[in-house]
Formats: structure tokens, C-alpha cells, sequence
């Protein structure tokens, strides 16, 4: 979709520090970088703090480490809302001067008092202040609020990208609120003033702000600015349909990462959420830049399904390139709070990633089948494995080791001596293969016998079947 009067894409993500960073927040924070990545653009963050008693500077590093874990880099500063309160009343203040805005001096004990009235005569509570057209010399020496001068006929028509075109009476719409008594100003005028001043072209945000869109246009029309793109994405359902929370499941971003799901397979998986590109079901951040677009984005709310979610970050774990793969695993294990891995262990799991990273779907998975490569000496057989050493495998064992301190360390070579060693005992391979994996690993499940030789190397492998033969 191309950018309002062919100005360069500017998109942002606006979270309010008042916990951690929710999943439906990724996805919307994702959706804007995509967009905005995807066209050449400007990705900003700001954080929505002037709620000054629920905002804490732990939410915003919540907030900031959950969207550097899923990899969207904004451009830029971190922008506070709250810093620019200053900017926000002078805003307030020209549209009072404009006559697009008035002081209203009505107490909050009037407001509710007209409220309760109205709501036991049955009629509707919107309240329509004595102030707004009063004659500025009848105005009191008293505390006063500044109210947007909104139209009261006809319709406000919002063009929604997503959401198509959505009308609102202007009948249903008050006299909102830019700027309490005390001189602070509403979320309602800080976000339309930051969008505006931060070149903002595209909102797209989640669809619980639609009804904000309808008065937020009365401010950008009462400046005379530039409407943007609005683009109302729907939110994030459970599996059972029902609007996500805590008893869904993980529902922090963070607590995917500690879960051990790799940012790359997230990425996909939240970009498919609720946009399609045909089809395509498992693609690159590259691709996802090149195909992200506005009309690909669905009415109907998504349904979290963590099948689909392990099933994709399972490819990304196979096509992800080794040492990145390494790294990402460290950054896990930290998050999870697991100890980390001694040099020797992140070397050996560096050399076993080739063969066990087409068979994981998460990183705890993936260390579970490393197993073999993260143990030290002695290795403790399970009980499953136990069995395969009797006295006659031990004896097997016993005779291949002296043949391995001579050998080729590679798999051919391998093969044709574990061979000889099972035949010259009368059995297959196959058979032979259950007292290895018990002395390599401890496990009765585990990669092939050849692939953990290898990776351990030879004189692991002598020790550890030296180890199992006695």
C-alpha cells in the first residue's frame, strides 16, 4: 500500500509502560517494522507514559528487551509522551485560540450529577457542556478543563485500511478532554500531537483503538494536519476463541523467549497471525519485508495455535546458520535462568548443531537430544540403557576400543570397524548399536552412534566406552 500524498513511510509502536511487553503488542510492534522496512521507511518507539501512577521504568526495559529479543530495531531515540507534556497543552492551547476548543468550568461533582440524572430519566449520559458557546467575558476566576469543540450533526467517516469505511454519528461523540484543570494533557491529544510532530503516515495498531480513531481525526481536522493511514488490526484470541489471557498460556514475550522458541520461527509465526501471503506458510524476514502489506491483513481475530508456532520454529531451527544458532541458545539459557555453558560444552554442542537442529522444534528440545555432547565423564546409563550392558555387550566393547585408537576419525572408517567388530561376534550392527549409545550417552534414544563419535571426537569415545566396558 503506498504512503498518504507520497511522503516516505513513517510508522510507529506505541506501548504503555505498564507491564511487560503482551504478544499482541509484538505482533502490532512487528506489523509496523515490517510495513515500515518494507517500504524503505521510518520505524519509531514511543513510550505512552503519561500515566504517570501505572507507568514504571521496569515495563519500558520489559518492553524494550522484548521488541531486541524479537528483532525489530526502531530508528532513532525512544521517544516519551511525557516529555513533550509541554508541547501537548501549547497544541490545546491553539486550538482554543482557533475556536476549535473551549473552556469548560464545569466541576467533575456537575458532570456525574448530570450523568445520574440522565441515566434514571433514560436518556443518554453524553454530557454537552453549558460552556461551549458562552461568552468568554461570563467566564468565572475558577479551574477549567479545555474541550474539543466537536461537531454535533452529521457523521464522522473513518477510511480504514484493515476495517474498510466505519462511520460514527457525531451524536455519539462528546466534547472530549485535551486538557485537564491541573495543565496536563489527555492520551487522546498527546497521541494525535506525537503522531503528528513524529511524521507518523500509517497508525497501525490494534482494533480496540477504532473508536479513538473517530475522535482523534476532530483534533488532526481542527489543526488542519494531515490525516494518516489508519490500518485497525484484530487482536489476538486463545485457542478457544476467547480474548487472549494468562490462563491461554504464555502471553508475555518474553516468556517465549525463556520457553526457548527462537526469535526467527516467532517473527513468522506473529507475521502470519492474522496476514497471509497466499499459501506461504513458512518464509524469511527478508520475504516477509517484500510481501507485508495492509490488504493481506484480516478482519476476524487470530487464534493463537502453539502446534502451528513449534511446528514453524521447528524449520527455523534447521535452516538457522550454526554460530547464530549457538549464540541464540546461550541467549536462552541465560533468559531461562540455566546456568551457562562451559567452553567445552558450547565447542561440542557447536560441532553437534549439524545433526541435531533438523530434529528440534525448541531449544529445550534441542539440548535434550545434545545430551550426549553436554555431559561429562562418567556417564551414567538410564535404565533403559543399563540393559544393553550386560556381560557379553561389555565384552564387545572391549574389543573395539583398542581398533579406535588407530583409526581414521571419520565416518566410513567408523563404519567399516564397528561392522568388522559385530561381525567377528556373529551379530549385526543394529545390535551393537544399543551398548554404544548406552556408553556414549547414557540414552537408549539419542543421533547416530557415527555423528556422536564424531563429534565428541576420539579420545572421548575411548574413554567413555572404557568407562562402559568396565
Amino acid at each position: 500500500m503506498s504512503a498518504p500524498h507520497s511522503k516516505p513511510v513513517v510508522t510507529r509502536f506505541a506501548p504503555s509502560p505498564t507491564g511487560y511487553l503482551h504478544i499482541g503488542g509484538g505482533r502490532t510492534a512487528l506489523f509496523n517494522w515490517l510495513f515500515a522496512r518494507g517500504h524503505g521507511g521510518t520505524f519509531l518507539l514511543r513510550i505512552e507514559d503519561t500515566d504517570r501512577e501505572r507507568s514504571t521504568p521496569e515495563a519500558t526495559e520489559a518492553i524494550l528487551r522484548g521488541l531486541t529479543w524479537l528483532g525489530l530495531d526502531w530508528d532513532g531515540k525512544v521517544v516519551s509522551q511525557f516529555d513533550r507534556r509541554d508541547r501537548h497543552a501549547e497544541v490545546a492551547r491553539e486550538m482554543l485560540a482557533r475556536g476549535s476548543a473551549y473552556k469548560c468550568f464545569c466541576t467533575q461533582e456537575e458532570i456525574e450529577t448530570f450523568r445520574a440524572s440522565a441515566k434514571a430519566a433514560g436518556h443518554s449520559t453524553l454530557f454537552h457542556s453549558p460552556w461551549r458557546d458562552a461568552d468568554p467575558a461570563s467566564h468565572p476566576d475558577a479551574p477549567y478543563v479545555i474541550r474539543m469543540k466537536a461537531p454535533r450533526g452529521g457523521e464522522t467517516v473513518i477510511t480504514d485500511a484493515v476495517q474498510g469505511s466505519v462511520t460514527f454519528g457525531n451524536d455519539q461523540l462528546d466534547d472530549m478532554v485535551c486538557l485537564r484543570s491541573d495543565g496536563t494533557p489527555t492520551y487522546m491529544l498527546a497521541v494525535v500531537v506525537d503522531d503528528h510532530d513524529m511524521g507518523v503516515t500509517h497508525v497501525i495498531r490494534g482494533d480496540d483503538h477504532l473508536n479513538n480513531a473517530a475522535r482523534q481525526t476532530m483534533v488532526y481536522q481542527a489543526m488542519g494536519w494531515d490525516i494518516p493511514v489508519w490500518a485497525h488490526i484484530p487482536l489476538i484470541h486463545g485457542p478457544d476463541g476467547k480474548k487472549l489471557s494468562k490462563r491461554h498460556g504464555a502471553v508475555g514475550v518474553e516468556e517465549y523467549q525463556a520457553m526457548g522458541y527462537p526469535a526467527a520461527g516467532m517473527r513468522n509465526y506473529l507475521t502470519r497471525l492474522g496476514w497471509a501471503h497466499g499459501d506461504d506458510e513458512f518464509f524469511t524476514d527478508a520475504q516477509a519485508k517484500a510481501w507485508f502489506n495492509l490488504e493481506g491483513i484480516g478482519r476476524a481475530p487470530a487464534r493463537l495455535d502453539f502446534k502451528k508456532l513449534e511446528n514453524l520454529c521447528g524449520q527455523h531451527i534447521a535452516a538457522a546458520d550454526d554460530a547464530a544458532l549457538l549464540h541464540e541458545i546461550q541467549a536462552y539459557l541465560a533468559a531461562a535462568g540455566h546456568p551457562a555453558l562451559t567452553v567445552a560444552q558450547n565447542d561440542r554442542l557447536g560441532r553437534a548443531l549439524y545433526c541435531l537442529k533438523d530434529r528440534a522444534k525448541t531449544f529445550p528440545e534441542l539440548i535434550e537430544k545434545a545430551h550426549f555432547a553436554l555431559s561429562t565423564r562418567p556417564i551414567v546409563a538410564d535404565e533403559a540403557a543399563a540393559k544393553a550392558l550386560d556381560t557379553v555387550s561389555r565384552g564387545i566393547l572391549k574389543d573395539l576400543t583398542p581398533r579406535l585408537h588407530t583409526a581414521i576419525w571419520e565416518k566410513q572408517e567408523l563404519e567399516t570397524i564397528l561392522t568388522e567388530v559385530a561381525a567377528s561376534h556373529g551379530i549385526g550392527f543394529g545390535k551393537m548399536a544399543a551398548p554404544l549409545r548406552a556408553g556414549l550417552a547414557g540414552r537408549t534414544v539419542t543421533p547416530s552412534v557415527y555423528d556422536m563419535m564424531l563429534v565428541i571426537g576420539r579420545d572421548e569415545t575411548i574413554a567413555r566406552l572404557t568407562d562402559a566396558a568396565a
